[in-house]
């Protein structure tokens, strides 16, 4: 027991009261004139962590890398790194190093002039320097290309000469403004992988910036959820998509379904909320303390609906009747779009089990939506 409780405080140090962050971001704000770009965010990261932050364009994410960076410096508040406070550090002397969403290759250098970059300010004789290039290549699979040009790369090749110059000098801390997005899909999916591989043996913290939520909840120990300057919810991947606090990240990572109402009865550990738009009430498992009359939100995942042509009988079941509104086939899964027979659109995916070209469920079908109560969240913003 004692062994199992000393391994998760290993893997998840947040949760350990007596561990030290390595990086403290306290009440920290970005005001520019009249707007504020980063509203009193306060954060810790832990050595070793992969930690999102992930929202909507123009939210503060970015601006919040700049200033860990040392291209910015907050109005208010401080960042520290290590114990160390970096107001007035400049960039080149901050135990950090950026990898930008261009890439910002030198067209006319080499692979290995490119990675090497980084290196000419330090005091190195040239066989260590050609040593530190290499073994940088090779960290990141590119070894035999040090001869290249950029042009003569994929896009996935060029991200990695980036990756390469981006931790040739050996920061504490790498910082990653939008890594993956000029990738297609397929690579950027396998890059996912090989990015968690590679943090895993150098062993660093890596920050990522993101608007993509897959892309977060794939690679990070720890996720951020930024809006309007502000954060919404620190939580692993699976607190934040499992147990959003509020209506705005239900709504923002993942796609879910959204009932309003109002609490018509609290007892046992079972909410019941009344709900118009769906003329009927609904159960959802949770200890939380809420009065009756109180106006909440029912937050439910659309895989967490089960769809069918027969009602199901049970305790503790929520059930809907409807029609079969839209309908898309994306090969592994289908996303069926039901609209109840109270005219509310619940969003249902169901996994392509069987090799087969017919839907079980098809265009205009009667069907029933069900779920149990323990498979929806309530919030009350």
């Amino acid at each position: 027991m004692i062994a199992n409780q000393a391994k998760q405080l290993a893997s998840r140090p947040w949760l350990d009261p007596t561990a030290i962050p390595q990086i403290v971001i306290d009440g920290v704000t970005k005001s520019y004139a009249s707007n504020t770009a980063v509203d009193a965010v306060s954060l810790s990261i832990y050595q070793g962590e992969i930690f999102a932050l992930v929202g909507a364009s123009g939210c503060g994410k970015t601006t919040l890398l700049r200033m860990l960076a040392g291209f910015d410096e907050p109005t208010q508040g401080r960042i520290c790194i290590d114990g160390v406070d970096m107001r007035g550090v400049p960039p080149h002397e901050r135990p950090v190093n950026m990898m930008f969403q261009s890439y910002a290759l030198f067209p006319h250098m080499t692979v290995e002039s490119n990675v090497g970059y980084g290196l000419r300010r330090l005091p190195l004789d040239d066989a260590t320097r050609r040593k530190r290039v290499q073994d940088a290549l090779e960290m990141v699979q590119l070894g035999p290309l040090g001869k290249r040009k950029p042009h003569q790369l994929s896009g996935g090749q060029r991200q990695r000469v980036a990756l390469a110059r981006a931790l040739i000098r050996r920061p504490k801390v790498l910082l990653l403004d939008e890594p993956l997005s000029a990738l297609d899909k397929k690579l950027r999916e396998q890059t996912q992988f090989e990015l968690m591989d590679l943090q895993d043996k150098v062993g660093i913290s890596f920050i990522v910036v993101t608007h993509d939520q897959d892309e977060a909840m794939a690679l990070a120990t720890r996720i951020a959820v930024m809006y309007r300057g502000q954060i919404m919810q620190v939580g692993t991947p699976a607190e934040i998509y499992e147990f959003p606090r509020s209506r705005f990240v239900a709504d923002f990572v993942g796609t879910t379904n959204l009932f309003e109402g109002s609490v018509s009865a609290c007892q046992d550990g079972l909410i019941t909320v009344r709900c118009a738009e769906t003329a009927t009430d609904l159960l959802v498992d949770d200890a939380g303390t809420y009065r009756i009359g109180q106006q909440v939100w029912v937050a439910l995942r659309p895989e967490k609906v089960r769809l069918g042509k027969q009602p199901v009988n049970g305790a503790r079941i929520n059930q809907l009747r409807g029609s079969v509104w839209e309908l898309g086939y994306l090969g592994n899964r289908s996303t069926y779009q039901i609209r109840t027979t109270s005219g509310k659109l619940v969003t249902v995916f169901t996994q392509n089990e069987r090799r087969t070209a017919e839907a079980t469920i098809d265009w205009s079908d009667e069907v029933f939506v069900s779920w149990s109560a323990d498979a929806a969240v309530v919030l009350q913003t």
